[in-house]
């Protein structure tokens, strides 16, 4: 009703919320794309985006988003409309409105029209923007089908082991920013395809509140970037330099029992077995319950690679962290650990119907990691140079990343290609 062109873009401008995730369904099924922005961007960075995504619609959280994009507006020619998704509009400008006001919009449309636009959506259509910034050059708009997001969001997290509502009600909490793709799939993708119960956190989760949000939802999954689970080490390291010299010397007990028997997975004495148990329930099971943790069962980290003291550190707690590798352009995960696929220091296998491969290998089997699959991207939107260069002549993605693949399959990341 407000212009929505196909295949124009519907930008998100706000922390993780319920509108987030209703603004960006209701893209797709008007045949737009979603394009959702960082908070932290400055008004030049968001109009590059809106610009490049020929924006018709967008939806800001607060005021503060809102005022960056009332400095853009004349310089935007698609943009038909902004949302104001939680605050009050302190001064009326025309095509401004709020979510209720957004909404009554669509009272009078009918089921029919809706249907119409979904049924004529192919799976090889875009519906889903991520920009990346690269390390030079302006950001580029990395174009998702359907097909990349219902595939990986099946697959990629049944890899993972994430299980549908009829089997195990998972809930997750929602906190590191949806415009990365990483947890826009991981949230909002995966949790429509098995029915998660989805926690929103409190916008300084990053800066303090997880935790507390964590204890109070009892998440059954948990995905953070390496630096989430490096600052909740840091901060248990701390908050036992503070504590008495038995308290101390018990922790490091039950967490050495604990590392040792995760390293070496073989059997043990039963004695020995019986200590490690007895350590996990009168001090390590306290110490995950501290952390909003007890009922998760699975523990992943992505973006980035994990060092080895953060991994040693929570295998000492008895949680072990499931990594998983990939890129914007493989719609997140291409490689995924989990429960029935782990092996330390690796960030797992290939999802389901996916493949990798390593070229110019050298002497100890490190190789450029290239991707191909149906995780595998579109292209570049208006980039088509750039989208060439991403790709061979057999239609490989290549990562830029070095990494190597042990007899099992099992995929190491090593390095970057200077």
């Amino acid at each position: 009703k407000l212009g929505l062109e196909r295949f124009h873009s519907v930008a998100i401008l706000g922390f993780n919320s319920p509108e987030w995730f209703i603004s960006a369904v209701g893209a797709v099924f008007a045949g737009g794309i979603v394009t959702g922005i960082y908070t932290t961007n400055s008004p030049e960075a968001c109009h590059y985006i809106a610009y490049d995504s020929k924006t018709n619609i967008m939806v800001v959280e607060n005021q503060k988003q809102l005022d960056k994009i009332m400095q853009i507006w004349n310089r935007l020619p698609h943009l038909k409309a902004v949302v104001l998704s939680k605050d009050s509009i302190p001064e009326r400008h025309p095509n401004l409105y709020t979510m209720e006001e957004f909404l009554e919009l669509g009272d009078d449309i009918s089921d029919t029209t809706l249907d119409d636009i979904i049924n004529s959506q192919k799976p090889n259509q875009c519906c889903v923007l991520v920009y990346t910034s690269g390390t030079t050059g302006k950001p580029k708009g990395a174009m998702l089908s359907h097909d990349n997001v219902t595939w990986t969001s099946a697959h990629c997290s049944r890899a993972g082991d994430m299980q549908p509502a009829e089997v195990q009600q998972e809930s997750i909490v929602s906190y590191l920013p949806l415009s990365h793709v990483a947890a826009q799939m991981y949230d909002l993708w995966t949790g429509i395809k098995w029915g998660e119960q989805v926690y929103f956190a409190e916008p300084d989760a990053l800066k303090g509140s997880l935790i507390n949000t964590l204890k109070e939802v009892q998440p059954t999954s948990h995905m953070g970037v390496p630096r989430v689970w490096e600052k909740i080490m840091e901060k248990l390291k701390d908050a036992s330099a503070q504590s008495g010299f038995m308290k101390k010397k018990i922790l490091s007990w039950a967490m050495s029992l604990s590392l040792e028997r995760n390293l070496n997975c073989s059997s043990s004495s039963d004695l020995k077995q019986f200590w490690t148990r007895l350590a996990d329930y009168l001090v390590l099971a306290k110490i995950r319950g501290a952390l909003g943790l007890s009922c998760c069962q699975k523990h992943f980290c992505g973006a980035a690679p994990l060092n080895e003291e953060t991994l040693y550190f929570f295998l000492g707690l008895n949680i072990t962290l499931y990594e998983a590798y990939g890129m914007s352009e493989t719609t997140g995960p291409h490689c995924l650990s989990g429960p029935r696929i782990y092996r330390q220091h690796s960030c797992g296998k290939p999802a389901p119907g996916c493949r990798v491969k390593l070229v110019d290998e050298d002497a100890e089997g490190n190789g450029e990691i290239c991707f191909w699959g149906r995780t595998v991207f579109m292209g570049y939107l208006n980039m088509e140079d750039k989208t060439k260069e991403a790709f061979d002549e057999d239609g490989w993605l290549h990562s830029g990343d070095l990494g190597k693949l042990d007899k099992d399959g099992f995929l190491y990341v090593t390095g970057r290609i200077k």
